[in-house]
């Protein structure tokens, strides 16, 4: 099913895509239909210097959102989106969840979002206006802030999520306050967890940061997704960088400023966060994920696993 929506004035979609889909409205909550699946979406505005919206819901029809932005003159909003970011409701443990990640990037002019059947959507996205990020974030040097609060070309950063973020997404979620105190609760919510995302990217190496083409965007999410689909082949960088249309150095670059992690780095990250979901969601043995996974000395997997999430993948099974 395909919707398309307009937001005007950058003002949000929550209403729009109600509308499109046959939704109902409660208050700030939009109840998504029976017939198309279940949950809901939460919005909160604060002027057009802040925003957030909550999405807790599951879908039994695919959904193409097609989204286009009628930003006010001289409104550039950066965004931020935490996916998979709190439990599903109890109800729908089962359906799988979507990847757990933060995205950073300005809000464009128009944008496409797959919304897969059969998949528990559980994220916030806060839309910051630049004027309002300066404010708060403007006193920190980093060049990875710095292009965040004023760069003039594009720009894409994507970082983990973390135990402080899936702590504060739950009390969004979870917490019931009283009316007359939403507004200024959920905003210091939004605040705190502006406040984790920033925290995660001055870990980064400050090194300066480059511009990039809406089309370089595109190659480099496909390397992702590459070393995504195949966790149990390490990376062949000269192949990656042919099929990505660019040099090694170009694209080693490029995927380090946007995921904070070299390809190879990224990838055995990648891999370990899957053994764990394996050890803990298929309950596989440790030699059959080690193997799985492409590992042919399960020691060295034991060491890796541990490297990455802390302790050794038995204890990790166990626990």
């Amino acid at each position: 099913m395909k919707v398309s929506v307009v937001d005007e004035n950058g003002s949000g979609i929550m209403a729009e895509f109600a509308k499109a889909i046959g939704a109902t409205v409660r208050g700030r909550f939009v109840d998504i239909p029976k017939e198309k699946g279940g949950g809901y979406l939460r919005g909160f505005n604060w002027g057009c210097e802040l925003r957030m919206m909550v999405r807790n819901y599951y879908l039994i029809e695919e959904i193409l959102l097609e989204r286009t932005n009628k930003l006010a003159e001289g409104q550039d909003n950066v965004i931020f989106f935490l996916s998979g970011v709190f439990s599903p409701m109890p109800a729908e443990k089962k359906i799988p969840l979507e990847q757990a990640s933060v995205f950073i990037g300005m809000q464009a002019v128009s944008s496409v979002m797959s919304m897969p059947s059969n998949t528990y959507f559980s994220s916030i996205t806060i839309a910051a206006s630049r004027h309002y990020l300066r404010e708060c974030f403007g006193g920190i040097a980093h060049p990875v802030i710095a292009s965040i609060l004023e760069a003039k070309n594009n720009f894409v950063f994507e970082t983990g999520i973390t135990v402080e973020m899936v702590q504060t997404a739950g009390e969004i979620v979870q917490q019931s306050i009283p009316q007359s105190l939403e507004s200024h609760y959920y905003k210091l919510k939004c605040e705190e967890l502006l406040c984790y995302i920033f925290a995660q990217l001055l870990k980064r190496e400050a090194v300066a940061t480059s511009g990039m083409h809406i089309e370089d965007m595109k190659a480099i999410y496909s390397v992702k997704l590459r070393l995504q689909s195949a966790l149990n082949e390490p990376p062949d960088i000269a192949s990656l960088a042919r099929e990505a249309g660019m040099s090694e150095p170009k694209l080693r670059k490029l995927f380090k400023q946007t995921f904070g992690k070299g390809v190879f780095e990224y990838y055995q990250s990648a891999r370990m966060q899957e053994a764990a979901r394996l050890l803990k969601e298929q309950s596989l043995t440790v030699s059959e994920v080690g193997y799985q996974l492409g590992f042919t000395n399960l020691s060295h997997f034991s060491r890796v696993f541990e490297q990455h999430i802390g302790m050794k993948p038995k204890k990790y099974s166990r626990a």
